[in-house]
């Protein structure tokens, strides 16, 4: 039962958060021989200016060993 959290910054629109689920719905099926009713997405939006409080610190710099890709940016630079 894969369930896949997106945490992106604020602004996309319904259609675009629609074309991701169904993309990263695929990608889940494929890569994991999922069936398409065991798939579950969920879409975070967040503030542009709490991105490094709500999500960096605490999801990416805070638990690397769950981190599979690496963002290329560093926030405090």
């Amino acid at each position: 039962m894969p369930h896949v959290i997106v945490k992106m910054i604020e602004g996309r629109s319904e259609e675009q958060k629609q074309a991701l689920t169904a993309e990263v719905t695929k990608a889940v099926m494929t890569a994991l021989g999922s069936a398409e009713s065991s798939v579950s997405v969920a879409i975070q939006d967040f503030p542009r200016d709490a991105w490094t409080d709500k999500v960096y610190v605490p999801d990416i710099q805070g638990q690397p060993e769950l981190v599979y890709k690496k963002p290329g940016y560093d926030p405090f630079k």
